[in-house]
């Protein structure tokens, strides 16, 4: 999910400036602050997984499953 646009997405094309829109509005009201401060390091920080593992003092699979649960909810609440 490098790319935060919703390429996958078959119905009817928004401009970009309201799909981005759109996913600052589901990070900051769907994710826990956890979620949200491990989505917005990777994605717009450009951080790696292990800097943000070192950063807050865990394992790099803790914050592997944050990301992914995190974009796994961005995902469904996008399909609505």
């Amino acid at each position: 999910m490098r790319d935060i646009r919703y390429e996958g997405y078959e119905g009817p094309r928004l401009p970009q400036a309201t799909q981005l829109q759109r996913i600052r509005r589901v990070i900051e009201n769907e994710l826990t602050p956890k979620q949200r401060e491990v989505m917005l390091a990777y994605y717009f920080q450009d951080k790696t997984v292990p800097q943000i593992a070192e950063e807050r003092g865990v394992h790099r699979s803790s914050v592997s499953r944050c990301l992914k649960r995190a974009e796994r909810k961005v995902r469904l609440c996008l399909r609505y």
